[in-house]
């Protein structure tokens, strides 16, 4: 990958960086990946898939929503702009009075909603899910996760601070931290509080995000300094100008989950247990896909800054397909393995065998959105790249969520919950189509046709290969053995087809594997003679 990502030999310093930066940040995202899955394990284990666990999973929501406007997508498409044109323009002193001008308001109105969220946790409670079997449990769980609403927003400001510098791994390192301290504290607690202890780990978790983060971004920041120039005033206000598209289109967006939890709470209970460790696990391909264009947002937003749009084309059309090309492959081994998959990860304790077949179930529909879900993430960060109001990306995202409530209220009776996964993918596929549509037009001129084309033909590769992997399962043994096979079978027919089909993208991820492979020995003995 970081080949593929550096392009062709000559390329500037900055390739270099974001391959050496991608790399580096796969492995902590990846550790982090892995402790989610850890965590969904032993959630499962402790507490199976019924109505207390619904009753966590309700109170979840709320960290969910606020990890995607306060990390993932809000704050970072707000203040990673900002911080860039900050230190383009203003340099340190610009960093000093962006910061000043935004850390203790956003403090203050987060600690705000923080107090407001566990004081009218009932209220949110019945909203979220009307006909949940155990509210009472739900508030309290909610009450114990409000305290996110604050950490995650700290969280958030200091990972766009210190992607706005070029440091990635700090950020890469919070979602590790995170599902350590929810780990930790449901196997610590869980005796004595119940499902509860999940949910109190959830809130330690959050505190872990900002503590890990800490002494970088104070490393970061500069001294104070007197003169600050006439450029920096503007830069503190980016973030101000941005922040209601950016949020609403945040909020919309995560409302995809308001949408399902709704929907699920009027069926039999474990049916929002088994669609959110259906969608966890499906989604680990498009958080692998999605770690490129978090990488590339700053260089993204400095060639806008510049002016450079031929320069940020380039860079936002190799982002999208080589994410296609991570995000599909991954789509079709979960297509292909996902009873397995879910045997081997949860079909343990108080999880049986009927929630590993609803679970899989629900995780192979999940499949057919991972490539709108990605390009939706990924879509969104050139929008917002040049730090101006922007609502083209909320109004691509109205329609796509209307397209999710509607066909889940038609799906969900006949269905259950795979209808109301497989509305979710209708959903958001349209909003992905709108929104590369848009972007040609009203940002950055990126070549509609060929990237259709192109992620036609690696969905084609993927069905392929789903296909394969399907037809070579192996039925009544133990997981294991199948998804061994699959992990070699999948990524040989995905590629095969992929080339057969004239996908440029395949041959360069290929030629940056081979050229992994022959190198890795030498570089071995290079570090092997360094330590010596």
């Amino acid at each position: 990958m970081s080949a593929l990502l550096a392009g062709e030999r000559g390329a500037p310093g900055g390739e270099r960086f974001v391959a050496r930066a991608a790399s580096l940040t796969a492995v902590l995202i990846a550790a982090g990946a892995l402790c989610g899955l850890l965590r969904d394990q032993i959630i499962a284990t402790l507490f199976g898939a019924d109505g207390a666990t619904d009753a966590f999973l309700v109170s979840w929501t709320v960290p969910e929503f606020a990890a995607t406007l306060l990390i993932e997508e809000g704050t970072a498409m707000v203040l990673v702009p900002a911080f860039s044109l900050a230190l383009a323009r203003g340099g340190d002193a610009g960093v000093r009075a962006l910061f000043a001008a935004t850390f203790p308001r956003l403090l203050l109105a987060l600690a705000a909603a923080a107090g407001a969220l566990a004081a009218g946790a009932p209220l949110v409670v019945r909203a979220l899910a009307p006909g949940l079997a155990d509210p009472a449990l739900a508030v309290d769980c909610t009450r114990l996760t409000a305290v996110t609403l604050l950490t995650f927003g700290v969280a958030g400001y200091f990972s766009a601070a210190l992607r706005a510098h070029r440091s990635f791994l700090p950020p890469a390192a919070i979602y590790l931290a995170y599902n350590v301290g929810i780990v930790s504290t449901a196997l610590t607690l869980h005796a004595l509080w119940g499902v509860r202890a999940a949910a109190a780990g959830v809130a330690v978790g959050g505190v872990l995000m900002v503590l890990v983060q800490l002494p970088f971004f104070l490393r970061r920041l500069p001294a104070r300094s007197r003169s600050r120039g006439p450029a920096v005033a503007p830069v503190a206000l980016a973030g101000a100008a941005v922040i209601a598209p950016v949020a609403l289109f945040a909020l919309a967006r995560q409302s995809q989950v308001l949408v399902e939890r709704f929907l699920a709470a009027g069926l039999p209970p474990g049916a929002i247990s088994c669609l959110n460790y259906a969608q966890k696990v499906a989604q680990l391909p498009m958080v692998l896909a999605m770690m490129i264009c978090t990488v590339t947002l700053p260089l993204v937003a400095r060639a806008v800054a510049d002016g450079d749009l031929e320069r940020a084309r380039r860079r936002v059309e190799r982002d999208l397909l080589l994410a296609g090309l991570v995000v599909l492959l991954g789509a079709a081994y979960v297509a292909a393995y996902a009873p397995q998959i879910v045997e081997l990860l949860f079909q343990r304790g108080a999880f049986g065998p009927e929630a590993t077949a609803a679970t899989a179930g629900v995780m192979r529909v999940y499949a057919l959105g991972l490539l709108g879900h990605t390009l939706v993430g990924a879509l969104a960060r050139p929008f917002f790249s040049a730090a101006r109001p922007t609502w083209f990306p909320l109004a691509a995202m109205v329609p796509g969520l209307l397209v999710t409530a509607a066909g889940g209220l038609v799906a969900v009776g006949p269905w259950g919950a795979p209808g109301i996964a497989a509305a979710n993918a209708a959903g958001i596929s349209l909003t992905a189509l709108l929104l590369l549509r848009g972007l040609a037009g009203r940002t950055i001129p990126v070549d509609t046709r060929l990237l259709l084309g192109r992620f036609a033909r690696l969905a084609g590769a993927a069905l392929l290969a789903a296909a394969a992997g399907w037809a070579a399962a192996l039925p009544g043994s133990t997981p294991l053995p199948s998804l061994a096979l699959g992990c070699v079978l999948v990524p040989a027919v995905f590629a095969a087809a992929a080339l057969a089909l004239r996908v440029p993208e395949a041959a360069l991820f290929l030629s940056a594997l081979l050229l992994k492979a022959r190198t890795f020995p030498i570089t071995l003995k290079q570090r092997h003679r360094h330590v010596r």
